[in-house]
């Protein structure tokens, strides 16, 4: 019984998330290069708000959102009962230690490559933290490759959310509404012989292609 209350607790929250998202932002998805089909995939998005992951998980259509996970900071989540609730029972986050010195003996690609051995999508932040910078995107971080380089038949695909931070901006709790667009491209996937900066370096590229400056989709 109580796993039948919490699962309907999260069901609900999660639904008043998603209706929130969409009456804040009306949320487009742009799928180019590729189709919004139930394949396994790991997302990797640019990370400019705390609303970036339930945007991406309130655009996908639901079989896919079923499937999809996210690989979620533990320090962050982790700080209330709320987050954690979110976290753990809506978007079933798989979370990760992001300060090295509080590991321990934590692996986070091992416990990504479970999650991708178990059958699930995932949602990344290559990033590692909000890019509060004026330059388009933080360097990457070598997660997404170690997980490609591991599962090399894995589709990489970047998604790139377009005007997030201008409807929650940093500091701010009244959200601004505002178009938003999510638009996803092309997977990509480590080529045989590749290094990790230049892997690295083409992925982000893919990433930052889909802004609308730069010839990707308008809202």
């Amino acid at each position: 019984m109580k796993r039948l209350v919490t699962s309907f607790a999260a069901w609900l929250l999660g639904s008043g998330l998603i209706l929130l998202a969409r009456l804040l932002t009306a949320p487009r998805a742009i799928w180019q290069g590729i189709e919004p089909v139930p394949r396994q995939r790991v997302y990797f998005a640019n990370h400019t708000s705390n609303a970036d992951l339930i945007l991406i998980w309130t655009v996908l259509p639901p079989r896919l959102r079923k499937q999809t996970r996210a690989v979620a900071g533990s320090d962050y989540w982790l700080k209330s009962r709320l987050r954690a609730f979110v976290g753990h029972e809506v978007v079933r986050a798989v979370m990760i230690e992001r300060r090295p010195e509080h590991r321990g003996d934590e692996d986070p690609v091992a416990k990504i490559l479970e999650a991708v051995d178990q059958g699930d999508s995932l949602i990344i932040f290559p990033e590692g933290k909000r890019n509060m910078t004026d330059q388009p995107v933080l360097p990457f971080k070598s997660g997404i490759y170690n997980v490609s380089k591991a599962r090399p038949d894995l589709d990489l695909v970047p998604v790139w959310i377009e005007n997030l931070n201008s409807v929650m901006p940093k500091g701010h709790v009244i959200p601004v509404p505002l178009l938003c667009t999510v638009s996803f491209g092309a997977p990509v996937r480590v080529q045989s012989g590749e290094s990790i900066d230049a892997f690295l370096t083409r992925a982000s590229d893919a990433m930052v292609a889909l802004r609308p400056q730069n010839g990707g989709p308008r809202a």
